[in-house]
């Protein structure tokens, strides 16, 4: 017998021989197919998840000391505890100019959102103004113009997160300023250079979508 006639035999042998371990393995076993619906057939939803907060008790903090870290002092609470509300509270003491806004945004704001305010979405950052009427259409444009509910939302954002290379370094003043100018260029304050914007005409702006929105009518509660 020629060895390539070997070789094959040989193969062949290999294939007829049990595996060894084989008749020992468990039997397997599938996952059972979803409920369907009764009217229409298709695959029934899986259930809602359940909070596993519903089945803990009231957390008793003077429990929760492991010895580590300090209580933070007032001074460092109100670092941070620079939250503007639509009503006006939270917003500091200050104000700015449309024409200041200007300068300040070509410095610390254009590189990002554009000479125009139009956005780079090569960098991910988003058109400030424009796209008012179009929430509702096929092709929504959401700006601070044509989709925020609150002039507030706008000073907050940028005195907490901006610019994104340096957060939080902008005065109240700047932020003002900067706030003015890009109200003003959306048309939903005046764009004259000497217009001027603080806490009390902050919080009395009407923005274009302040009635696109609902209330949350949800309390908190864990069970909901």
């Amino acid at each position: 017998m020629s060895m390539r006639n070997f070789t094959i035999v040989a193969a062949l042998a290999a294939l007829s021989q049990p595996v060894f371990g084989q008749e020992q393995a468990s039997e397997r076993t599938v996952a059972a197919l979803p409920e369907a619906l009764a009217d229409t057939g298709e695959m029934a939803p899986p259930p809602v998840p359940q909070s596993s907060a519903t089945e803990i008790e009231d957390i008793a903090p003077e429990q929760l000391v492991f010895g580590i870290g300090r209580p933070a002092t007032e001074e460092e609470i109100a670092a941070i505890d620079i939250d503007a509300m639509p009503d006006g509270r939270g917003l500091p003491e200050g104000s700015g100019t449309y024409a200041e806004g200007e300068e300040l945004y070509t410095d610390f704001c254009s590189a990002c959102h554009g000479e125009e305010l139009e956005g780079i979405s090569e960098l991910g950052a988003p058109g400030l103004i424009g796209g008012r009427g179009s929430l509702a259409s096929d092709s929504p444009v959401r700006t601070v113009e044509s989709y925020w509910p609150y002039s507030s939302t706008l000073f907050d954002y940028v005195y907490r997160a901006m610019p994104m290379d340096t957060p939080g370094s902008l005065t109240a003043d700047q932020v003002y300023a900067i706030s003015a100018y890009i109200l003003g260029r959306a048309g939903i304050t005046s764009d004259a250079p000497d217009t001027v914007l603080d806490a009390q005409s902050m919080a009395a702006i009407q923005m274009p979508n302040a009635d696109g929105f609902v209330s949350d009518p949800r309390d908190g509660n864990a069970n909901q």
